[in-house]
């Protein structure tokens, strides 16, 4: 069965999502430095966008929005997930984002109510 990702006739759109996302790295982060002093307001700034915006788009949904930001200083990132749900109301998107001083990695998981 292939999953269309919907709740109360509202269809999750990867693509429009990964662009809610970006835009929050883009308004909160933009051409700043990585500053390790600054990354908890980055964090809470970007998940507070994305869950505000997410709400108000998708309101059949409970959403659970994640954010990774690392200075780049040569060691690697890996992260993974992994999720027990309905393949055919629920979704998640994830979107890279990346500087020349940090890599930013955001995570909307979507959940039919």
């Amino acid at each position: 069965m292939e999953s269309i990702s919907q709740s109360k006739g509202v269809k999750y759109d990867a693509k429009s999502v990964s662009k809610i996302l970006e835009n929050a790295i883009e308004q909160t982060i933009g051409s700043q430095t990585f500053d390790y002093k600054a990354v908890n307001g980055w964090i809470e700034n970007i998940v507070e966008k994305c869950l505000s915006e997410m709400k108000e788009i998708y309101p059949g949904f409970k959403h659970i929005v994640t954010c990774v930001i690392m200075g780049k200083n040569g060691s690697g990132l890996h992260s993974s997930s992994s999720v027990f749900w309905d393949n055919y109301s629920d979704d998640s998107c994830t979107t890279r984002w990346e500087s020349k001083t940090m890599n930013v990695i955001v995570t909307n998981y979507a959940l039919s109510v």
